[in-house]
């Protein structure tokens, strides 16, 4: 396998290795090209990038991963994007590997039985590839594995459903090894609204806020992407620990739900918190590419609708599906800089410390130009150094800011260790 070193070489003079050069389309390719970069940054933005710790939050590859037994070694499935290989040529020293849990196993059973699926298929890549790859569940395994060249391997459930509503649940997956969880999908479950869902309980239920203080009372972070701005601010008020937005972008540069405003970066600040940048094309550029998204949908409507029939009974390969066909038809390729605006924004409003990456690699199809794959990461590092921002704080946007948050979660926990969970509450042992 290639060095870091080599492999971010490879980016900087543009040569293709390995799944690069046969299943990237040119629409993905970086535009950090020797035609249009200025070479000195570059190279020292490499530098930098290499001495960093470099963290994302967010990657659906585990998906394809507990489908398909697919190891992440070679070409990932079409039209999928990551592997060690390209996450070794990004730089990247940590990996979420997001455990998504369909709504669809709410309806039909089965949504802790597939969590447990994904968690295996994330120990299974371990065990493949124990020279590249390295299970984490601790910010100072992330630093032992970046000393050890290898990536950190963690887990984050999507969507609060997956624990059935069960607080003993919750406590086995993080015996597993999962790390934070995001409170709702798109779904409101029974617990908590969605900032796509409905609104049932006016943020958090009681139960939700039990779950919040158990998921402090662990160490798992509690994650903000995803809910309501009610069931966001109701997890600010309840949290003894920093939260973390592990996928979401400011809301003032993309009016979506999923982005998050500015008063509750400013509380997400203020709560010591992070939010992670997604790069999902939407999310980065409402305004300019939800017409074209629409008009997609409405041109291959008849065909997802036909695809939503034919596998009513199987989500996996829906979803498969669905990804394939939509992925025939990309959308243009926003410029990196809107992205980077993003950034810009989270630091004026909240504060250098509360930003960092999470990126949504496989979540979605459409990403800014340069920013299509795990693999360009270093095209931020060099953004950033274009508009000026200082070796140490890019350094917190790569990774350093998540690991802040991250150790702080664990002394929550630590502090909190007198405590046991009885029933649906937390009680205190009296000595």
């Amino acid at each position: 396998m290639l060095s870091s070193f080599l492999v971010l070489t490879f980016i900087a003079t543009g040569i293709p290795t390995g799944a690069q050069r046969t299943t990237r389309p040119p629409s993905q390719r970086s535009t950090t090209t020797r035609s249009t970069r200025d070479e000195a940054v570059w190279q020292r933005a490499l530098q930098i990038h290499r001495r960093a710790i470099v963290i994302d939050t967010h990657n659906d590859v585990t998906t394809t991963m507990t489908n398909d037994d697919y190891d992440l070694s070679g070409n990932p499935p079409v039209p999928y994007r990551n592997s060690i290989e390209r996450m070794k040529m990004g730089g990247l020293n940590a990996e979420f590997f997001s455990l998504y849990i369909k709504p669809w196993y709410v309806q039909h059973g089965g949504a802790a039985r597939r969590t447990l699926d994904m968690i295996d298929s994330v120990y299974r890549a371990v065990e493949r590839h124990p020279n590249d790859l390295m299970f984490a569940t601790t910010a100072a395994e992330i630093r032992r594995a970046k000393a050890q060249n290898k990536i950190a391997c963690l887990m984050g459930i999507e969507g609060g459903h997956a624990i059935e509503n069960s607080l003993p649940t919750l406590r086995e997956f993080y015996r597993l090894g999962v790390r934070y969880m995001t409170l709702t999908w798109n779904n409101t479950n029974d617990w908590a609204d969605a900032g796509r869902g409905e609104r049932k309980h006016n943020g958090l239920s009681d139960f939700g806020k039990e779950v919040v203080r158990e998921m402090n009372r662990l160490g798992m972070l509690v994650d903000v992407s995803h809910v309501s701005d009610k069931t966001m601010s109701d997890a600010l008020d309840v949290s003894k620990a920093p939260i973390i937005a592990s996928h979401s972008s400011a809301r003032a540069l993309s009016n979506v739900p999923r982005n998050i405003p500015d008063d509750l970066l400013r509380r997400i600040a203020k709560n010591r918190g992070v939010i992670q940048v997604n790069f999902y094309s939407l999310f980065v550029d409402q305004k300019t590419v939800a017409p074209q998204s629409d008009q997609r949908g409405e041109r291959l409507k008849a065909q997802q609708e036909a695809l939503s029939v034919k596998y009513a009974d199987d989500p996996e390969r829906l979803a498969e599906e669905s990804d394939k066909l939509e992925a025939q038809y990309p959308l243009p390729p926003l410029p990196l800089a809107k992205l980077i605006d993003h950034i810009d924004h989270i630091v004026k409003v909240a504060g250098i410390d509360h930003v960092g990456l999470g990126a949504d690699f496989d979540g979605a199809n459409d990403f800014p130009e340069g920013a299509g794959d795990v693999s360009m990461l270093p095209n931020i590092t060099y953004e950033l150094l274009k508009r000026g921002y200082s070796e140490q704080d890019i350094d917190r946007i790569l990774g350093g800011n998540f690991l802040r948050v991250f150790a702080q979660a664990e002394m929550v926990a630590r502090k909190m260790s007198r405590t046991i969970s009885g029933g649906g509450s937390t009680k205190r042992i009296n000595k």
